[in-house]
């Protein structure tokens, strides 16, 4: 700071000094009033480029994880639907293999059997309904090769990342994943690879034929039964990934907010105590612009 000479009043030195040191408290008084007004520590690149940088990085990750965490919502929505379906589908299968069985003994008639036949197939027709109303927008969730808008295998967002964010689901048969797999019980141009109940399948004429509709209602049965666990498992997995994009979300956020956001108590104490330093200087301009006065003695 230069040194005030009051000797010569063509330049007031001490004036100068005192301007200079208001500036300086209007500027940092400026600072802490705009972070308080704003929440934000950084309002500008030129606050703190490199956290600036670094922030955006942790803002554009948490905006991901976030994007992410919404979409496995979604999955897991879409993952009930379809495990709604699978599971009336399999309680329907469930009564028709009590019918079948009931069809086997001989205390029964022609009539009888006639009857349980027109039930079965009924059931199956059922079967196939619920299979054709289990969509999710506009996708087909139950329906094999063929079905208009087909979705097996399905590809769900479950990370932020480019590449590596997306996890596949299909039902599998063996070691494989059968993406032509469906649940309607009749195989037809639909579903190419249905449960297989033909109306030759459900004719109930003897004890034979009774035999024969119910161990193929029991394979159906089997096939459902474990796509309703491989959905179950899937579900349980996209929970798992759920969880840990909760706890990166929420570090994210923290580091975030250490660098972008403002302590607001802190910066209320800064901003306090600029506006008393503001309040001096001002006071202290004041008197250095009246300090050379004492010189006009000297002419008297």
């Amino acid at each position: 700071m230069a040194t005030v000479d009051v000797t010569r009043v063509a330049g007031n030195i001490g004036a100068l000094n005192a301007l200079y040191s208001l500036q300086n408290i209007n500027a940092q008084l400026a600072i802490h009033q705009t972070r308080l007004a704003t929440g934000k520590r950084l309002n500008e690149a030129a606050d703190d480029p490199a956290g600036m940088s670094i922030a955006t990085t942790f803002d554009v990750r948490r905006q991901g994880l976030k994007t992410a965490l919404s979409a496995i919502g979604d999955a897991k929505n879409l993952m009930s639907t379809m495990e709604g379906g699978l599971r009336k589908v399999q309680d329907i299968l469930v009564k028709m293999r009590n019918k079948a069985m009931e069809a086997q003994g001989d205390t029964i008639g022609a009539n009888e059997r006639r009857a349980i036949q027109d039930q079965l197939r009924a059931f199956r027709d059922e079967i196939d309904a619920i299979v054709d109303q289990t969509q999710w927008n506009n996708n087909y969730l139950l329906v094999g090769t063929g079905g208009s808008g087909t979705s097996i295998p399905l590809t769900f967002l479950t990370g932020p990342e480019s590449t590596g964010g997306t996890t596949e689901f299909g039902f599998v048969t063996g070691n494989a994943i059968a993406a032509n797999q469906g649940f309607s019980a009749s195989t037809s141009s639909i579903d190419q690879n249905g449960l297989g109940l033909s109306d030759a399948i459900l004719t109930i004429t003897n004890s034979a034929s009774a035999v024969n509709a119910m161990q193929r209602i029991e394979s159906a049965l089997t096939i459902v039964k474990e796509a309703v666990s491989q959905v179950g498992a899937f579900t349980a997995r996209l929970t798992f990934k759920e969880e840990a994009l909760a706890v990166q979300y929420t570090n994210t956020e923290s580091a975030y907010n250490r660098i972008m956001n403002a302590n607001m108590a802190e910066e209320q104490v800064e901003a306090s105590k600029f506006l008393i330093l503001q309040q001096t200087a001002t006071a202290m301009l004041a008197q250095a612009n009246v300090a050379p006065q004492f010189l006009l003695s000297l002419f008297r």
